[in-house]
């Protein structure tokens, strides 16, 4: 393996944690109503499970709401019921033609939890890359046994400690956003 495979490999990788990190963090309800908050909830669409956006339209009318309206009028209660179950904290309302969702002012308490929350995605998303980093210097150190020269090897560590820090940076950047987005009232 040459340096390049190795370090981009380690990128990719690094790359991947980043936008899992994101994507987790789309699904922290941060006060504002999002059609992401019913991103894993699942309904009974027809004998199969479809999330609530392949078996309705979902629009955010406001800052505060959510409107579910079900392209057949038949799957208003399923869709109300699998809300329900899923437990993201909302409570359906059903008007006959659609299902509003409120999204309720987030308390001090709550607004901590979700800080919380976001701070162990982040953690995860380190570990992951740490990871990557421990894999490329393994790939490093295993390519100098195989011929690769020293200071090469040595080079591509430190390439990849370079690649380390520049994610991290990154990392804490999507956390110190989205802790703000939480804590803003």
């Amino acid at each position: 393996m040459d340096t390049t495979t190795i370090l981009n490999d380690a990128s990719r990788r690094m790359q991947k944690a980043i936008d899992h990190l994101e994507e987790e963090l789309l699904n922290v309800r941060a006060g504002k109503a999002s059609p992401n908050v019913l991103n894993g909830v699942m309904v009974d669409y027809f004998g199969s499970q479809v999330p609530v956006s392949g078996a309705a339209s979902v629009t955010v009318p406001d800052a505060k709401t959510i409107l579910i309206q079900p392209w057949d009028k038949n799957m208003l209660r399923p869709i109300e019921k699998a809300i329900i179950d899923s437990n993201i904290g909302l409570t359906p309302s059903n008007n006959g033609e659609s299902i509003r969702l409120s999204i309720p002012p987030l308390t001090e308490e709550r607004r901590k939890e979700l800080v919380k929350q976001v701070r162990a995605e982040a953690e995860t998303a380190r570990i992951s890359l740490r990871s990557a980093r421990r894999d490329a210097v393994e790939a490093f150190k295993k390519a100098q046994k195989e011929g690769m020269p020293e200071d090469e090897s040595k080079e591509g560590e430190n390439k990849t400690q370079k690649l380390v820090e520049k994610f991290t940076k990154l990392l804490d950047e999507v956390l110190a956003k989205k802790e703000k987005e939480i804590m803003t009232v």
